[in-house]
């Protein structure tokens, strides 16, 4: 029965072009590798790893930045203590007028006073502006020098210049270390998140995040396995490259630089459009899409992998009409408006930052 669902998972119908079996990647001619999905496997103590060096960037490297830009923790209000209400607000944050109601009859207290109970409860909740920099200055130091490294392994490589060469002799290419170490560590990377996010600050998209990083991961996967890797490392590339900008955003939002963080805003704004709206569908998914099929030919896998991309980029158009509209509110009004993707905490009924009119620096996103 395992036989079967391992032939049935692993269908070389399916996920190899025809005439190639997995037979013919097992041992390829001296001083070539191919890949393996056993190399996947350091992944997971990897992304151990990696969550432990989080740990102590933002311990021995985050916060004392944060204690120069004078960023501090803040000790939030505290609710005064009624089991009544604690038990409600479990299960339901933000009561309904009913419940309002029902609550003021019992604990015989005012509907205003356990609104303004509900909303100091909650604020208790929201993580401190130094918690936040400290997440987006790790995601900020690792999408950099992962970019780096990315950027360094493709500028060599002839393929960047030329897609056709991603599907020359496909899928019997060379995987050089390089191309390796750069996916197990985006792997490991994605794999920290998907646990991390478990404990990081809650946004109102934590479900959609999560299933984004678990397709990620497939992504990767999938790709290095079927040996993709020529075209997987650009697709990667050029994600990262706008995900520098956004945190760099966010680190100059909560040191309270307004103007430094509409600049990056903007910056982050056209990177995305250039290498998302641009590179990604007329450069690489053409690649996948055309001349794959006229040098490799369709498949099973072929399919699949089109139908994720062509999703992928749906949902690039549609985040960059949200990220655009918060770019132009930065540059005519000043002020870079929230985010309605994903920095809003759950727990929060207002914004993530407020709207200081007395400070310049400060914003309201």
């Amino acid at each position: 029965m395992t036989s079967f669902i391992s032939d049935w998972i692993w269908s070389e119908r399916f996920w190899l072009p025809e005439n190639v079996s997995w037979a013919d990647l097992e041992n390829p001619p001296p001083g070539v590798e191919y890949p393996k999905l056993g190399h996947m496997v350091y992944a997971l103590p990897l992304a151990v790893g990696i969550l432990l060096s989080r740990l102590l960037f933002e311990r021995l490297v985050a916060k004392p930045c944060a204690h120069i830009l004078q960023i501090q923790a803040g000790v939030p209000r505290r609710a005064q203590p009624n089991a009544v209400l604690e038990k409600l607000y479990q299960s339901n944050t933000s009561p309904s007028s009913r419940d309002l109601e029902g609550l003021s009859k019992q604990l015989d207290w005012d509907e205003r006073k356990i609104q303004r109970w509900f909303r100091v409860r909650r604020n208790q909740d929201k993580p401190s502006m130094q918690t936040k920099f400290c997440e987006s200055m790790w995601r900020f130091t690792f999408y950099l020098l992962i970019f780096i490294y990315g950027l360094s392994q493709l500028w060599v490589s002839p393929w960047m210049w030329d897609t056709r060469q991603c599907w020359h002799n496909y899928p019997f290419q060379h995987r050089s270390p390089g191309q390796y170490y750069y996916y197990l560590a985006e792997l490991a990377f994605y794999s920290s998140l998907m646990f991390s996010q478990f404990t990081d600050i809650r946004r109102k998209d934590f479900f959609i995040m999560f299933v984004h990083h678990l397709a990620t991961i497939l992504l990767i996967t999938f790709s290095y396995t079927n040996n993709m890797v020529r075209v997987g490392t650009m697709i990667m590339s050029l994600h990262d490259a706008s995900d520098i900008f956004l945190e760099a955003a966010k680190l100059a939002n909560y040191a309270k630089y307004q103007r430094l963080c509409d600049s990056m805003f903007v910056v982050f704004t056209l990177i995305f459009f250039l290498t998302r709206l641009v590179v990604f569908p007329f450069w690489v998914i053409y690649s996948v899409l055309f001349e794959s099929w006229e040098i490799v030919g369709p498949y099973r896998a072929w399919w699949l992998l089109n139908g994720l991309l062509l999703v992928l980029q749906c949902l690039h158009v549609i985040w960059f009409y949200l990220i655009a509209r918060i770019a132009i509110k930065a540059i005519f009004k000043g002020k870079v408006a929230k985010d309605d993707r994903s920095d809003v905490e759950s727990s929060s009924d207002e914004d993530v930052y407020s709207n200081s009119h007395g400070n310049p620096n400060h914003k309201k996103t």
